[in-house]
């Protein structure tokens, strides 16, 4: 049976240590916002869904179920020359594993 966001949001948050409490004050909502996202009551606006995401540091995607995979890479900060290093890194490696 697919996980629901709700599911998926309370499972994420546990798993990061976060309280109901924490996670809202870190996104600008109540805690009964919360409570009401992972009970699915509410869904979050887009706004706070990104803002959820990031605090998560999970991609929306995986967050609504439209993705399975949990990791993501922060590459805030980085100057243009080291992503593209990456994205080569990266070619490298899973050519590698072909």
């Amino acid at each position: 049976m697919p996980m629901g966001f709700g599911r998926r949001l309370r499972k994420l948050r546990q798993s990061a240590g976060f309280t109901q409490k924490q996670l809202a004050d870190s996104v600008h909502v109540s805690k009964g916002t919360i409570s009401n996202y992972e009970t699915e009551e509410r869904q979050p606006s887009p706004m706070i869904l990104r803002d959820l995401a990031k605090t998560l540091h999970i991609s929306t995607d995986y967050l609504l179920g439209m993705e399975e995979n949990t990791q993501t890479l922060d590459i805030s900060g980085l100057t243009s020359e080291e992503i593209q290093f990456l994205h080569l890194a990266i070619r490298l490696i899973t050519r590698n594993r072909r």
